[in-house]
């Protein structure tokens, strides 16, 4: 035989693929915990959705491709009147849900915002449960929802666990994509070869670089990207289920496949990893871990690392308030990740610009007592030069246990402390806050300020009687949980 020949001996579907596949195939949701944390998950993150309605640059992104198209037993974006088909309806969702970065976070050695699959998870149950009452079946029901929900959560926050995807220079909305095809196909009906068929094709996909997530390049694309991995998701699923062959290699072939191809080189240096470190590390088997143990950005809209810097900051607020122009310095210690992902000076150029900037996301709250999403806009950063002022009196520093702890399973904290130095040579104590409300070691409290942070968001949309009618129905596990996901839908559309 030839040398210069491929040996074509077709492999099985790299393990992984088959994992996730079984998976989601073949477990089955016990967890009572897992499925109250869902419920809550499914509020805050449609609440997410309808707060960003507010914003016109998230709003000239909703609505069909073609104007004016009718789509039979469309898919329904909350807080509009559209219906779409179901890949543009997840777009939409996933676009709303993630605009303000106000919805869930998983931090390890990736982050990211599990509750972003929600967009292809609720098109593809609305759609479906539709077309089912229009035959004389039964439709999906909300626990389908949140079953799919812990699913998406588990798939991506397992995989996060031990593999950077941001070390190699890729953005984590690959997980979201990955994700929402696994159970977007179980929920379309999809046996195990196609559901393989389309995570092999989520994996060869092109994948999203982190450029738009970082300095000097940050902006707004990250708002949508979720949207439209999301989205993807969902096509991907459709076209398995089509009947597409897939890529059973996807993973692993080498030369060509996802490890040598995007996974073997770190992005700072392009130095090549040691072998071992090529290929995926699944520190668990797939059950209901993150669902169970997923944070909610509760106090305020901005990227998870900073929340409980903001949180000291406004602490410190009334001690510094009347004081502004006598400070010094403002030493902030937190740990490596926010250093890596949101540490940053000189000009900052739109919104999202300003809600991944540690510096930013301290000044305001410190200046102002507060930090709301209007404070992003280019407006306010214009009209107030003191945010700026005070971010050039910051300093930076890691605390080793701060970045030891964030990575320990039974703590991952998110630490970050704030002290402020003045003039006169006086100084505020230093706060520190280890765990942000909607940590699970805060989960108590949290829950609360989640269903008020619920409550105000509906009411943004709707009369007050529709909004009674939506919490009345959320408060309840049972009956929501065996609300058709058409009618439920029926109550978040205009």
């Amino acid at each position: 035989m030839s040398a210069n020949v491929d040996l074509n001996n077709r492999p099985d579907y790299d393990q992984v693929l088959q994992d996730i596949a079984d998976y989601v195939l073949t477990y089955t949701i016990t967890s009572p915990e897992a499925l109250d944390t869902a419920r809550n998950c499914l509020m805050d993150t449609l609440g997410c959705g309808l707060l960003a309605l507010r914003f016109p640059e998230c709003t000239k992104h909703l609505g069909p491709l073609v104007e004016g198209t009718v789509v039979p037993f469309g898919a329904r974006v909350p807080g509009t009147s559209y219906r779409l088909d179901p890949v543009k309806a997840a777009w939409d969702i996933g676009c709303c849900v993630r605009w303000l970065d106000y919805n869930d976070t998983w931090l390890a050695a990736e982050w990211g915002h599990p509750s972003d699959n929600l967009g292809g998870i609720l098109a593809v149950a609305d759609h479906l449960s539709q077309q089912r009452v229009a035959k004389g079946q039964a439709p999906l029901t909300v626990r389908d929802v949140l079953d799919a929900m812990i699913m998406a959560h588990e798939i991506q926050g397992v995989i996060a666990l031990e593999n950077s995807f941001n070390r190699v220079g890729l953005d984590h909305v690959l997980l979201v994509k990955v994700a929402s095809t696994a159970v977007c196909a179980k929920l379309m009906g999809a046996g195990r070869e196609q559901l393989l068929s389309a995570l092999s094709h989520a994996f060869v996909d092109g994948q999203a670089l982190r450029t738009y997530r970082h300095a000097p390049n940050a902006g707004s694309r990250k708002s949508w990207a979720a949207g439209d991995a999301t989205s993807r998701g969902v096509r991907l699923a459709d076209i398995a289920l089509r009947g597409e062959m897939g890529i059973p290699g996807a993973l692993t072939a080498p030369q060509w496949g996802f490890y040598d191809v995007l996974f073997s080189h770190t992005n700072k240096d392009l130095a090549l990893k040691p072998e071992g470190q090529r290929a995926f590390t699944l520190a668990q088997p797939y059950g209901t871990y993150v669902m169970e143990n997923v944070l909610f950005k509760v106090s305020f809209p901005a990227e998870f690392h900073a929340q409980t810097a903001c949180e000291a900051a406004v602490t410190l607020h009334p001690q510094v308030r009347d004081r502004l122009h006598e400070i010094e310095k403002i030493v902030i210690t937190t740990h490596e990740s926010a250093i890596r992902i949101i540490s940053k000076q000189g000009k900052l150029a739109n919104a999202a610009d300003r809600d991944h900037c540690l510096q930013y996301m301290a000044a305001v709250p410190l200046a102002f007592g507060n930090l709301v999403a209007e404070q992003y806009e280019d407006d306010f950063h214009a009209a107030h030069p003191i945010i700026d002022e005070l971010r050039e009196k910051m300093h930076i520093v890691e605390d080793p246990r701060f970045t030891r702890e964030y990575l320990e399973a039974d703590k991952r904290s998110i630490a970050n402390a704030i002290q402020v130095f003045f003039t006169d040579g006086s100084s505020t104590q230093q706060v520190v806050v280890e765990y942000p409300i909607g940590h699970r070691r805060r989960r108590a409290q949290g829950i609360v300020l989640l269903e008020e942070k619920f409550r105000h968001n509906l009411a943004t949309r709707f009369t007050g009687q529709r909004c009674a009618q939506i919490v009345e129905l959320c408060n309840d596990q049972a009956r929501l949980e065996s609300t058709p996901v058409n009618e439920f839908v029926d109550k978040w559309v205009l």
